[in-house]
């Protein structure tokens, strides 16, 4: 009895034979990956606090024109927290990234709006300064109630993430800090 890759296997033999031509240009195509002509990042997961090490393979010359494609996404072998494997979030990040849904502009709903208006960075930035300089005004305390100098700011909460590097989780704590603000919560604690 003949499987069906034996068939596939005697018929490429049938033909080369047969015909007189090769077929070792077209099986060398067929081994070419979809990756071999990509650029390559390194990057981190931001699903959890994991810290999963992925490889992100990209399309495009790197132009300041030109907008390059994420086509494929693995786990990266090297790293030692994942050893290339990936969760059910961490292998869906291409589409995360090419998702038409995904947000790449600041958008803002004024108060008692019902839409939200897409705003440029430099209004957000300015949006988020003001309001900050405003809590900060308002909440905060030079001293305790026993007349101690404690100099913080009480109203306001900072988050972090989990894909903050070192240098990033550095640069938040000198903004903190220096605004007197104490209470922060990290995604990437251990």
């Amino acid at each position: 009895m003949i499987t069906r890759r034996d068939f596939g296997t005697t018929s490429a033999v049938a033909l080369t034979t047969a015909f007189g031509f090769s077929l070792a240009p077209a099986q060398a195509a067929v081994r070419e990956l979809k990756i071999s002509r990509t650029t390559q990042s390194r990057s981190v997961c931001p699903y959890c606090a994991v810290g999963c090490s992925v490889i992100v393979h990209s399309l495009g010359d790197k132009a300041r024109n030109v907008r390059s494609s994420v086509v494929h996404i693995e786990g990266d072998t090297d790293s030692p927290v994942n050893r290339g494997t990936l969760c059910s979030k961490g292998i869906s990040l291409k589409q995360f990234v090419n998702s038409d849904r995904r947000l790449t502009k600041p958008l803002y709903r004024a108060p008692g709006a019902k839409e939200w208006q897409a705003i440029s960075w430099d209004q957000a930035f300015e949006k988020m300064a003001r309001r900050i300089k405003d809590s900060r005004d308002r909440g905060f305390l030079e001293q305790d109630d026993q007349g101690r100098t404690v100099n913080r700011l009480e109203n306001i909460v900072m988050m972090g993430g989990c894909t903050d590097t070192n240098e990033i989780n550095y640069l938040i704590s000198k903004f903190r800090f220096g605004l007197g603000l104490l209470p922060y919560e990290n995604q990437s604690r251990l």
